[in-house]
């Protein structure tokens, strides 16, 4: 039976959190796993997120929390540690409560996208890559596809500033990786990726400009609804191989598991 009174209870916050897909995902895992654990979407407006958290910090049976937009790197900086995929952007996707009744944040955008990748049989090293978005998860991925051995990145966002400084900061931690703010021209590149919002809703612009695209070009698209984005549409139109943003999501559930330990495996070990 799930959801009694000794339920693990995890929360997904965001705001709006409507289109929030993880409740749905991790409430089904829960259900196949017969574990008595659930999970809630909460939201708040911003203004009000001091308390908010307040509250939810006090609630001592809230295991672990999901956080998206508006919030990452507020609820980052409310943690007394980070794993370094957190720490090295300043953001969090995922927090869990610690012993003390602290919390512990780590970051897993980068982690589900390069295990999709590896997951569709995409080799990573040595790849040149374009990506546009600098933000949030876009900050998480440049630091991962360097990480992975990418050879070159080509950033682009709509806020230089933020791109140069991602790109820099990126550069310092793996210098093996060429990485430097450019147009959203996928010429020469072996990946185009978008991690931005752009997409999302029917009459947005392409983010890149897809008259550049090659057959031999890997186009990877991060939003997960609509499953099949513009942007993707027509890179398949020319030729391209491309992946959804459903496998992303579907690798950071899977690391986001072992993170919360939803099995309570530690517990029943210790």
């Amino acid at each position: 039976m799930r959801g009694t009174g000794k339920a693990d209870v995890f929360v997904m916050l965001a705001h709006p959190v409507g289109h929030a897909k993880s409740p749905g995902i991790f409430n089904e895992v829960f259900e196949q796993k017969g574990l008595d654990s659930l999970m809630v979407p909460l939201t708040c407006r911003p203004e009000d997120f001091e308390t908010f958290w307040a509250g939810l910090t006090a609630a001592e049976n809230i295991r672990g929390v999901i956080i998206s937009v508006p919030y990452k790197v507020t609820v980052f900086h409310k943690c007394a540690a980070a794993h370094d995929r957190a720490a090295r952007v300043q953001s969090a996707n995922s927090v869990r409560r610690q012993a003390d009744g602290s919390w512990y944040a780590d970051n897993f955008d980068g982690v589900g996208f390069i295990d999709a990748l590896v997951a569709g049989g995409h080799r990573l090293a040595g790849r040149r890559v374009l990506q546009v978005g600098a933000g949030g998860a876009g900050a998480s991925l440049a630091y991962c596809l360097a990480e992975a051995g990418a050879a070159e990145i080509r950033l682009n966002d709509v806020d230089a500033n933020r791109a140069e400084q991602l790109a820099r900061l990126v550069a310092q931690k793996f210098p093996a990786c060429r990485i430097a703010v450019g147009e959203a021209d996928p010429s020469g590149m072996d990946m185009a990726v978008n991690a931005t919002p752009v997409g999302m809703h029917e009459g947005d612009p392409l983010p890149l400009d897809v008259s550049k695209l090659t057959p031999e070009t890997l186009v990877v698209d991060i939003i997960m609804e609509p499953a099949e984005t513009a942007l993707l549409r027509a890179a398949r139109e020319r030729g391209c191989t491309v992946q959804p943003g459903r496998p992303m999501m579907d690798f950071q559930v899977r690391a986001m598991s072992e993170f919360f330990d939803i099995d309570r495996k530690e517990r029943s070990n210790g």
